[in-house]
């Protein structure tokens, strides 16, 4: 029988974290609350060693590892402006 794999299988959740002087970060994990805490002790992403992380202000939930991707690469591709209205920040 072959091995399931459990790496592609959900939820997956895209997230952006808002971050010190008003930046945003977005990724994706299947544990947000572990992925934040990686990137509080700066080991999260080069991006949140620099900018330090302050909260998590968008999620999104997704089915498989390749839905998240395509949403990251789709919210990173935002202007600033439009990442902002996703998440509110005026």
């Amino acid at each position: 029988m072959p091995k399931k794999n459990t790496f592609s299988e959900g939820p997956w959740f895209v997230y952006i974290i808002l971050c010190e002087g008003g930046s945003l970060y977005t990724g994706i994990a299947k544990d947000i609350e572990k992925r934040f805490k990686l990137h509080l002790s700066g080991r999260g992403a080069k991006y949140t060693k620099i900018h330090r992380p302050l909260s998590i202000v968008h999620k999104e939930e997704y089915s498989d590892h390749s839905s998240a991707i395509k949403r990251e690469i789709q919210i990173k591709s935002y202007p600033v402006k439009q990442k902002r209205s996703l998440v509110d920040l005026s």
